[in-house]
């Protein structure tokens, strides 16, 4: 049994009992651990997805790349008693139990772990085209009665909901983390004075209304991003610099290069690397662009 908690607001405490479970976090995460006994936990690089099946992993691996939402990622595995430790940068962790069916929307740089309980998945949005959330977002869907999911904040989180009150929420979408619940809308503020550099800095926000209840978790320290269209060089938010939004061109490049990785995989394990590998390979340089 796996038990995700957060200590002293930075760290993310695993507790494990009785062994046999495993989970994911970002790889890199760890930083200690504690048995009683032997050590009895093992870290392994997971090489395409967290999906057991090949064809699932590799599916998953080529849309993350498309969409820039790829995470370095590493599995567990515990066979024991154990107490393990991780943490990133020294950001705040929140901790947040999904029911089964139950869908969190997450920005993939906001991961630090998940459960063997969730679904790991990507998203495509039709909102967030200007702003640092780009095009789509990573989901995590509960499948079991143990789906846990540990996110990473700049800062200590604010969260509001309107599942109960149905209030209007607005949000910058550059300080937004995740959100359990529907999707929000797009809202644009654009005018004559965005073009001469007299905006407020505020022209697009996500909002979700009445009709549309989620449970939003937003940080104190938006990433910088921003359209550049004012006529003094001046822009809608701040020049992008911490992660950009993905290209055609950059996010073709990447599944040519994650083609390349498969095609070598499989023809490893084949032992028709030429066959196999010179398909992907083709299908790389056709996405090359």
């Amino acid at each position: 049994m796996i038990k995700f908690e957060t200590i002293n607001e930075l760290t993310l405490k695993v507790t494990c009992q009785g062994g046999g479970d495993q989970f994911f976090t970002k790889a890199g995460a760890f930083i200690c651990g504690e048995c009683y006994g032997a050590k009895n936990y093992q870290f392994e690089k997971v090489l395409l997805g967290p999906q057991g099946n090949l064809a699932q992993a590799a599916l998953g691996q080529l849309t993350r790349r498309f969409t820039g939402e790829n995470l370095p990622l590493m599995k567990v595995m515990t066979r024991g008693d154990s107490i393990t430790y991780y943490c990133n940068e020294a950001q705040h962790v929140v901790v947040y139990n999904l029911k089964v069916g139950e869908t969190i929307s997450v920005e993939s740089e906001n991961i630090l772990a998940f459960t063997q309980d969730c679904k790991y998945g990507v998203r495509f949005l039709a909102q967030g085209v200007i702003s640092q959330k780009g095009l789509a977002t990573s989901t995590l869907t509960g499948q079991g009665p143990n789906a846990q999911v540990a996110v990473l904040v700049d800062g200590n989180p604010i969260v509001l909901s309107n599942v109960q009150n149905g209030s209007t929420i607005e949000v910058d979408p550059d300080a937004v983390v995740c959100w359990v619940g529907s999707d929000p809308g797009f809202k644009t503020d654009l005018s004559w004075k965005n073009l001469i550099g007299q905006a407020s800095g505020e022209s697009y926000m996500f909002e979700w209304t009445g009709n549309k209840t989620a449970t939003i978790i937003i940080q104190p320290n938006e990433r910088q991003s921003g359209v550049n269209i004012g006529m003094d060089g001046g822009s809608s938010g701040q020049r992008a610099q911490a992660q950009q939004n993905q290209t055609l061109s950059g996010a073709a490049q990447s599944v040519q290069g994650t083609l390349g990785q498969l095609g070598g995989m499989v023809g490893g394990m084949t032992g028709g690397s030429g066959g196999v590998g010179g398909a992907l390979g083709g299908l790389g340089g056709l996405l090359g662009l």
